[in-house]
C-alpha cells in the first residue's frame, strides 16, 4: 500500500529532515507515527501526499511510484488519500454541508450522488444534525469530525492524519481516535502522526518511532515511550 524505500529528505537549507528511511505500510494496516517535535512526522505524511518530494529513495503509494510525480498529476494521486490536520482547514463561509462537498464539486461529482455521499458520511462521523453549521459554531471535537467527513467522501484507500488531536482536550481526543479506529475496521489504510501518548498507549496499534529523521522504532501493538524489558 505504502512504501518508502531508501527515502532521505534534505531542505534546502542543509537540514535533514528524514535519513535512509525503509517503510511498508500494509493495506488495512492502522499505525501512529510519533517522534519529538522536529523528529520528521509531518515530512514523512507529506511525502506520501506529495506535498514535497524525497531528495533521495522512492514512495510509492497504492502500487504507484510517486517519487517523480508531475505537479498535474498531483491532484489525481490525492483522490485516492484522505488527509487530516490539526488545524482542521475547513471553510469559515461554507458550512458543514459545504464543506464536505466542495472535495466531490471540484472533481465534478454528480449532484445527486454528492447528496447521497454526504449524507452517508455525516452519519458514520455523528454530524448530521450539524449539517447547517459553520465551522465557527462548533466545537473543536466537532470541526474535527467535519474535516474527517470531508477526507472520507471521496472513498479513499488510505486516510492520513497529522495530530488531529492536538488541539483538543482528553475526552474528545479518545472519541476521534476511536472514530478513525472504526474507519480503519471498514477497510481504510490509517497513518497518525501524533504525540498524543495517552491516545498510542490506550489504542495499542503499530506505532512508529521517528527520532532526528531515523527510525528507531517499529513495534506491532506498542506504546508511546517504549521501555527493553
Amino acid at each position: 500500500m505504502i512504501h518508502l524505500r531508501e527515502v532521505s529528505v534534505e531542505y534546502p537549507n542543509g537540514v535533514r529532515a528524514l535519513s535512509d528511511i525503509n517503510l511498508t505500510i500494509e493495506k488495512g494496516d492502522f499505525a501512529f507515527i510519533v517522534g519529538a517535535t522536529g523528529s520528521g512526522k509531518s515530512t514523512l505524511l507529506r511525502l506520501i501526499y506529495r506535498e514535497l518530494p524525497p531528495s533521495n529513495g522512492n514512495v510509492i503509494v497504492d502500487g504507484e511510484d510517486i517519487t517523480g510525480l508531475k505537479p498535474s498529476q498531483v491532484p489525481f494521486l490525492r483522490r485516492k488519500l484522505g488527509i487530516v490536520f490539526q488545524d482542521f482547514k475547513l471553510l469559515p463561509q461554507k458550512n458543514v454541508w459545504e464543506n464536505v462537498a466542495y472535495a466531490l464539486r471540484v472533481i465534478g461529482t454528480h449532484p445527486k450522488d454528492i447528496r447521497r455521499r454526504i449524507g452517508l458520511v455525516l452519519d458514520l462521523v455523528g454530524l448530521a444534525h450539524r449539517c447547517d453549521s459553520f465551522p465557527q459554531e462548533l466545537s473543536g471535537g466537532e470541526q474535527q469530525r467535519a474535516a474527517i467527513a470531508r477526507a472520507l467522501v471521496n472513498h479513499p484507500t488510505i486516510l492520513l492524519a497529522d495530530e488531529p488531536t492536538g488541539n483538543l482536550d482528553p475526552d474528545t481526543s479518545w472519541e476521534i481516535v476511536q472514530l478513525l479506529e472504526q474507519i480503519n475496521i471498514r477497510g481504510t489504510t490509517v497513518l497518525v502522526a501524533s504525540h498524543d501518548n495517552q491516545m498510542v498507549d490506550r489504542l495499542k496499534k503499530r506505532v512508529i518511532q521517528l527520532d532526528s529523521g531515523c527510525l528507531v522504532r517499529d513495534q506491532d501493538r506498542g506504546t508511546y515511550q517504549h521501555c527493553e524489558l
